[in-house]
């Protein structure tokens, strides 16, 4: 059985919510973020070197990386599922959404998280630049989101997994207005009414009310 170690508020509940979704079967070791630091304890810091979450035991194999650890299940556990073939006319599209996900928008939010923590003055060149750039990231979640019911097209894939935690848990870190954008609003309250991703946040982070609008 896979062994899932989740941070709580962390992107680690992208592989809760994919099991739940896969409906694979796993157990889930909670690790709790120090309370002076807020980073992983060391309980997580011995699994792995970078002290990171996600990371899940499969037998002998240890693995690190959430987006490795979603295809590594859907293709080792999953059958295939959530993820669309070469053949499939979304194919193209999942593959950009999947990657857009640790490519542009959590990158994005970070920088973001890491100028307000430096306490730069709002009119700081490098504040403008950064903004700007998650402005456009943003606007392009956007577009596509007034185009299609999910990021790969009307079916629900790992895409999805993949970005919605930097739009909705990553908000607690560097909270982010999302009036501005009416589709991506529209599109996390869709995703807060998969039974699975309910049971995912529920199990995975209790004490925490998805951040969906």
């Amino acid at each position: 059985m896979l062994k899932i170690h989740h941070l709580g508020h962390s992107q680690s509940e992208r592989i809760v919510w994919l099991c739940e979704e896969l409906d694979i079967p796993y157990e889930l070791q909670h690790h709790t973020r120090d309370a002076v630091t807020v980073l992983s304890p060391p309980e997580l810091k011995a699994l792995h070197p970078l002290g990171a979450a996600p990371v899940i035991e499969d037998g002998d194999l240890l693995m690190a990386e959430s987006a490795a650890i979603v295809e590594y299940i859907i293709v080792k556990h999953g059958g295939g599922r959530l993820k669309p073939g070469p053949e499939h006319a979304d194919y193209a599209a999942f593959l950009y959404w999947f990657h857009f996900a640790n490519g542009n928008l959590q990158p994005s939010m970070g920088r973001m998280m890491m100028m307000s923590r430096a306490k730069l003055a709002a009119d700081h060149p490098m504040i403008k630049a950064v903004q700007g750039r998650l402005d456009l990231v943003l606007t392009l979640l956007e577009k596509r989101l007034g185009e299609a019911t999910y990021l790969a097209g009307d079916e629900f894939t790992a895409a999805d997994i993949m970005s919605v935690f930097s739009l909705t848990t990553m908000r607690l870190f560097q909270p982010l207005d999302l009036a501005p954008w009416p589709n991506i609003r529209a599109y996390l309250q869709r995703i807060g009414e998969r039974p699975a991703y309910r049971r995912a946040m529920a199990k995975g982070d209790p004490d925490l009310t998805p951040m969906l609008d």
